[in-house]
């Protein structure tokens, strides 16, 4: 197993941001239902859960070390906004 590359750990970053924009879409889930009109399968449940998994998910990747075990694989990232989602996402589900 060998270190992230920076080209790796920008991607993780990068991929988070995805994270975000899930959370950050919809502050409820009649909102969901109205920016998502054709989707008449979700749940209230099962959308509590993709925000319940994307907060998850932002919270697992701010954890990343380095092969050392102890060292944050992250440098000068802006968590500002992954932050504010995982704060937002946990109104939503906790």
């Amino acid at each position: 197993m060998e270190e992230k590359t920076a080209d790796e750990i920008a991607g993780i970053f990068s991929a988070a941001g995805d994270s975000v924009a899930v959370i950050n879409a919809d502050a409820n889930f009649a909102a969901y239902k109205t920016s998502n009109p054709t989707d008449k399968w979700t749940t209230e449940t099962e959308w509590k859960a993709m925000i319940q998994r994307n907060t998850e998910h932002l919270e697992i990747i701010k954890t990343y070390k380095k092969l050392d075990g102890t060292t944050s694989i992250w440098t000068s990232e802006n968590f500002t906004a992954i932050d504010a989602a995982i704060v937002t996402g946990k109104k939503v589900y906790e």
